[in-house]
């Protein structure tokens, strides 16, 4: 291990890359992923879902920041859920993007 990869897992307080515990909702699972930038992380996840042809899944990423990893993923879940709510099915057919 290099000691770039030392440096950036100890700058990322260890959550480069780090998905967060996932959330069931109405069918959907939903994965924290913030992002580091700088000191803050923002607000990002994926949401997936199961069909009898296999997972299909929507990576989202929005603007609001936070200062601890914790609170970037529970808003990300509310925004997932947000998500879903408004768009569900539609959220993953290709002419809704």
């Amino acid at each position: 291990m290099g000691l770039k990869s030392l440096f950036r897992k100890h700058t990322a307080a260890g959550h480069d890359d780090k998905l967060g515990e996932p959330v069931e909702y109405n069918g959907y699972t939903i994965r924290p992923a913030p992002r580091k930038q700088g000191s803050h992380f923002h607000t990002a996840g994926v949401i997936t879902k199961e069909y009898p042809d296999g997972a299909k899944e929507q990576h989202f990423i929005r603007a609001d920041t936070h200062s601890s990893w914790d609170d970037a993923c529970a808003h990300a879940v509310m925004k997932a859920r947000q998500i879903i709510d408004q768009q569900g099915e539609r959220l993953f057919d290709q002419t809704s993007r």
